[in-house]
């Protein structure tokens, strides 16, 4: 059932079980996705660790965001820096402001749930 690699940033990830951002670290390992993981604390889910810092990434296919858009402002450089070829805004993500930078700078995005991507087999 896995698709090829798309190497995926986690913006918003927490080590917290219940949070939505660690379901979908885990769920993108499973399905055999790359994952770099940037969130507010050092620490790891399965077996990526969560970086504080924005680091360069080559090759991003995907950055999947579970931030509110007050806290992704300071991310947007970073993000377009990334040149990914999609943003998935999960829900609460939800950016106009960052969906037009994304289309100005060629990049798609999509309001959509990460979670529900892998399970149908849509990601």
């Amino acid at each position: 059932m896995a698709s090829a690699n798309k190497k995926t940033v986690v913006l918003g990830a927490s080590d917290n079980p219940e949070r939505y951002s660690n379901m979908a670290i885990n769920k993108l390992r499973a399905h055999g996705h790359d994952v770099v993981a940037i969130g507010k604390r050092k620490s790891f889910v399965a077996d990526v660790p969560v970086q504080l810092e924005a680091t360069a990434v080559p090759d991003v296919d995907t950055v999947t965001v579970y931030l509110n858009p007050n806290n992704q402002k300071s991310y947007y450089d970073y993000i377009l820096s990334l040149h990914p070829k999609r943003i998935i805004f999960n829900p609460g993500a939800e950016n106009p402001e960052l969906e037009e930078l994304a289309g100005a700078n060629h990049i798609k995005t999509q309001e959509a749930c990460t979670l529900v991507l892998l399970g149908t087999g849509q990601y």
